[in-house]
């Protein structure tokens, strides 16, 4: 027998351990900021490059794809040279991926606070950076793809399984969603709009939950925990089960983000049927997992690995669950926009890939260093911090939704809201916002005891870059397998294809109707295109993340048409570039808000909300009366508008700054009739303009609707 003589490269794994501790230390301070400023909106140090609304979109893309992300590739670089005999396929095609990574994420973390966003929940970097990370995620597939190809190892093991799904369904969901028709370098439009947009952001939103958080650290769990435990995996048939289960359902399930809205019905039930069925999978992973401990609790008491191994998967069960209940119409009546959704959402981030990651780091960092983890005792401090710090965000978070959802939709006796200021609810749930906030700080504490650790246990030992290691060379085929699943785990592309057809089935069937079946969306006679202005205050909106704490849907429910008004249609949204649905409620929702408030209101709620709002935890937005509209790409978004299906004529686009100014000027003319002095080329009246037309469309009447129609045919 042939024994061929290679080496594991080591140093790609140390290089993404080490930025995934750092930038998980960055994200999580800014989640506690972030944490810390809805009860104390203060906390932005006046900066407008520190509110809520901007920070928020930078801490969840840093722990999603700083932290978790490096976190992925630092597991997949160490655990795929060992399943499959192999050293990675490129070291240059390595350092590249890591360098272009780092590189994504300082973009990002420019941008996002400048206000350079797409507004789309997980996908907010604007299309440069989109770019950029569809190129770095090719590099990685060749790098993975070249590593199978030249493995010295027949079969695959169950983690290759989920590495390669995680790759194909991520490429897809980030192609989908990021097709964007670019004004400048630094903005562009979606080619979606309204409904069609919201199906396409929840689907890519729901599924990179699943196969960018949930498929790779499955991966991931399948190697690890059984080299923790030095227990085989408890189940192989279970985990193919599991795996073409998990990645056929998953992908379904986006549209339960969406329940009440006006996406058609149909699409939201399918979204329900597969969450429910996505219990079964989801929980037969979590118990091939914890089945695999089976002879080794001692062990488990003993060895804080395998504690947060264990507390991983049981907060993944937690979270897996959660989903399908939330998914049910009854539930999520209540509980959606409130903050069952963010402590659920943490559950999972926290909990499975905080977790599990702290897991690996421990277990992983002293075996490349050829040394002993520096204090155990340090490492069973971090659990138990970390386990509290879980506890104290994720329970006062479910205490205040269900503290919200019943006081939004509480009426008196006399059958009137009985919180018709929704900010009444807001202040009833501060202390729990102050508990989140401990439990954040508890979480980070344990990060930086895990850094210390960490440092110390590096000191001690030497890292070893190249890894000497032996194997057999690759034999050619002697025999044919007994199932069929086994000669599919030696042919790594027909495993891919199919893997690509098992996760596009759902997404064909759910989007393709929706985007093709005539009059899908039906259109409303009074429903026109935003003017110049208005449509230049939507992207001061959307810069500001106002759609962080403000959703702009309004569900067919006698509480919110009591709130808010008529509900919202369809085709209200069919301008709107990208939709602004939201899916959290700090703040009251605001798709009726126009002509509810004087322009005079909407100034001085700017200025300070506290002068219309005492109490409120939004933030001033000073700079809006400070600073210039910048009309240098007005023309310019108009005519992308067009070309997008926006009815915009040559008049409009070829005068879009004059009739911008005009608005403006009557703007600026009333609010002087009120005693406030403002220039009209100030953000502030750009926002005006688009707050004060949001939802009035539809308050045309019929007949001014048919004249304006005949009107603009004449034209």
């Amino acid at each position: 027998m042939q024994v061929e003589q290679f080496n594991y490269d080591n140093k790609i794994v140390r290089d993404f351990g080490i930025a995934t501790v750092i930038w998980g230390i960055v994200g999580m301070t800014v989640g506690l900021i972030a944490a810390l400023q809805l009860v104390w909106p203060e906390v932005n140090f006046g900066l407008q490059y520190s509110t809520f609304g901007r920070i928020r979109p930078l801490h969840t893309n840093a722990v999603i794809f700083a932290f978790v992300g490096n976190a992925i590739f630092m597991g997949v670089y160490y655990s795929m040279q060992r399943v499959l005999k192999a050293r990675m396929f490129s070291d240059v095609l390595s350092k590249i991926h890591f360098w272009g990574w780092q590189l994504i994420i300082v973009a990002s973390a420019i941008t996002l606070p400048l206000g350079l966003t797409t507004s789309h929940e997980y996908a907010e970097m604007e299309w440069p950076i989109d770019l950029a990370i569809t190129i770095i995620w090719v590099v990685f597939g060749i790098n993975m793809f070249g590593t199978i190809i030249r493995r010295r190892e027949r079969h695959m093991y169950v983690a290759v399984w989920f590495y390669i799904a995680t790759f194909v369904t991520v490429a897809v969901l980030h192609i989908v969603n990021s097709i964007q028709m670019p004004v400048g370098l630094w903005k562009s439009y979606y080619v979606y709009s309204g409904v069609q947009d919201a199906l396409v952001q929840w689907w890519y939103g729901h599924n990179a939950v699943a196969f960018f958080l949930t498929t790779p650290f499955l991966g991931l769990m399948y190697y690890f925990l059984p080299k923790m435990a030095n227990r085989p995996v408890y189940s192989y048939k279970l985990s193919i089960l599991h795996f073409w289960s998990l990645i056929f359902i998953y992908i379904w399930a986006g549209p339960h983000h969406l329940l009440y809205t006006s996406l058609p019905s149909w699409v939201q039930s399918l979204g329900v049927v597969f969450s429910i069925m996505l219990i079964a999978p989801s929980w037969g992973g979590m118990i091939n997992g914890l089945l695999t401990l089976r002879g080794a609790w001692d062990k488990v008491r003993t060895e804080p690995v395998l504690k947060f191994m264990v507390v991983a998967l049981t907060c993944y069960g937690m979270a897996t669950f959660e989903g399908p209940m939330l998914s049910l119409k009854q539930v999520n009546a209540i509980a959606h926009f409130t903050d069952w959704i963010v402590a659920h959402v943490h559950i999972g981030a926290l909990g499975w890939n905080g977790f599990m990651t702290f897991a690996i780091l421990y277990w992983l960092i002293p075996r490349i260093y050829k040394t002993q983890l520096y204090s155990k005792k340090l490492a069973n401090a971090h659990f138990w911090i970390g386990t509290l710090g879980i506890l104290f965000y994720a329970i006062p978070m479910y205490w205040a939704a269900v503290v919200q959802g019943l006081m939004w939709k509480d009426f008196t006796p006399e059958g009137v809201l009985k919180y018709p200021n929704f900010l009444a609810t807001t202040l009833e749930i501060l202390p729990m916002h102050m508990m989140r906030a401990v439990g954040g700080l508890l979480y980070l504490s344990g990060v930086i005891l895990m850094t210390y650790n960490l440092v110390k246990t590096v000191k001690t030992g030497s890292l070893v870059a190249n890894e000497a290691a032996e194997a057999p060379a690759l034999k050619p085929i002697e025999k044919s397998e007994p199932s069929a699943h086994r000669r599919l785990e030696r042919k790594p592309i027909l495993f891919m294809v199919l893997s690509l057809i098992a996760i596009l089935i759902g997404g064909i069937v759910e989007m393709i109707p929706t985007f093709t079946v005539a009059n899908n969306v039906p259109k409303i006679a009074s429903v026109k295109p935003y003017t110049a202005l208005e449509l230049t205050g939507r992207d001061l909106y959307i810069r500001e993340g106002c759609v962080n704490c403000h959703s702009q849907t309004i569900r067919p429910f006698r509480s919110e048409t009591a709130r808010y008004g008529e509900y919202s249609k369809a085709g209200e949204f069919v301008y709107d570039h990208p939709f602004l649905w939201g899916s959290k409620r700090t703040g009251p929702d605001l798709h009726r808000i126009g002509g509810k408030y004087p322009h005079k209101w909407h100034f001085d709620h700017m200025l300070d909300p506290t002068i219309t709002s005492p109490g409120s935890i939004m933030p001033p937005y000073p700079w809006l009366i400070e600073q210039d509209i910048n009309y240098k790409y007005l023309t310019g978004k108009m005519k992308v508008m067009k070309n997008l299906g926006v009815p915009y004529s040559d008049d409009e686009i070829n005068n879009a700054v004059e009739h911008a100014q005009a608005q403006a000027q009557a703007i600026v003319k009333d609010l002087e009739s009120n005693d406030v002095q403002v220039e009209p080329s100030k953000e502030i009246i750009a926002m005006i303009a688009y707050l004060q037309r949001m939802g009035t469309d539809i308050k045309a009447e019929p007949k001014a609707a048919e004249d304006a129609n005949k009107v603009a045919e004449n034209n």
